[in-house]
């Protein structure tokens, strides 16, 4: 007779650290993370470094036919993913405001993203 996973064996945090255009690594991450949730993983999200500018209102097409992030975004919800975090570092870096955020973000920094990073059973960086 097989055991059943704990909670925490399914639990995936997908870090994102690529803005919205320019590389295909942002939209990879988010993909990723939607599969994920589409079978069954608690997925979590955390923005770091330039991947924070994924958050910011109206983006729009990148210069090569890339879509924009917010569309992909909006679906995060219908898959349960509803835990997103951001590197305060990141958003001081470029400059914005934690309540400007779309969709919401818990701003964390230093030691609580070790501990966001311990408490995961698996973690993807894009």
């Amino acid at each position: 007779m097989s055991e059943e996973p704990n909670d925490d064996s399914g639990d995936l945090l997908v870090i994102l650290r690529h803005g919205p255009h320019g590389t295909s690594y942002l939209k990879e991450g988010l993909d990723t993370a939607l599969v994920a949730a589409a079978f069954g993983r608690r997925v979590s999200l955390l923005f770091m470094a330039s991947g924070v500018a994924a958050l910011v209102p109206g983006q729009g097409a990148g210069p090569l036919g890339q879509k924009g992030t917010q569309p992909t975004l909006a679906m995060l919800e219908m898959y349960d993913i509803d835990r997103l975090f951001v590197d305060g570092a990141g958003l001081a870096e470029l400059g914005v405001a934690p309540e400007s955020l779309t969709p919401e973000a818990t701003v964390i920094e230093g030691d609580a993203i070790a501990a966001l990073m311990a408490e995961h059973a698996l973690v993807l960086t894009f």
